[in-house]
C-alpha cells in the first residue's frame, strides 16, 4: 500500500479546486461572447427602435440561472461549510467506523 501523505492530499484537493474554478472561468467567458453575439445581432437587425423585446434575451436570462447555479457550487461550499468540511467530514465517519 502506498503511503499517502497529507501533502499529497492537499494537493489533489487544491488541482480539484482549480480544476473547478477553471471550467466556471471557462464557463462565464463562453457566456459573454455568446451573448454579446446574440444581443449585437439583435440590434442589428431591429428595425423598430421605439421599444426594447426580448426576443433573444431569455437564452441571456436562463442562461445566466444556470450560470449562477454553477458559480453557487464552486464557491458556496467552501462559504458555508468551510474549507476543510469534507476532509473532517471524512475523517471523523471513518474513525467513528473503527
Amino acid at each position: 500500500m502506498e503511503n499517502i501523505t497529507e501533502n499529497d492530499i492537499r494537493y489533489a484537493e487544491a488541482k480539484k479546486r482549480v480544476k473547478r474554478l477553471k471550467s466556471f472561468y471557462t464557463h462565464i467567458l463562453i457566456y459573454t461572447v455568446v451573448n454579446i453575439f446574440i444581443i449585437s445581432q439583435n440590434l442589428k437587425l431591429k428595425t423598430n427602435y421605439d421599444y426594447a423585446d426580448l426576443d433573444n434575451y431569455w437564452t441571456a436570462i436562463f442562461w445566466g440561472v444556470g450560470l449562477l447555479g454553477h458559480g453557487l457550487s464552486v464557491f458556496l461550499p467552501t462559504f458555508i461549510l468551510g474549507s476543510n468540511w469534507e476532509a473532517k467530514k471524512i475523517k471523523e465517519l471513518m474513525d467513528k467506523n473503527k
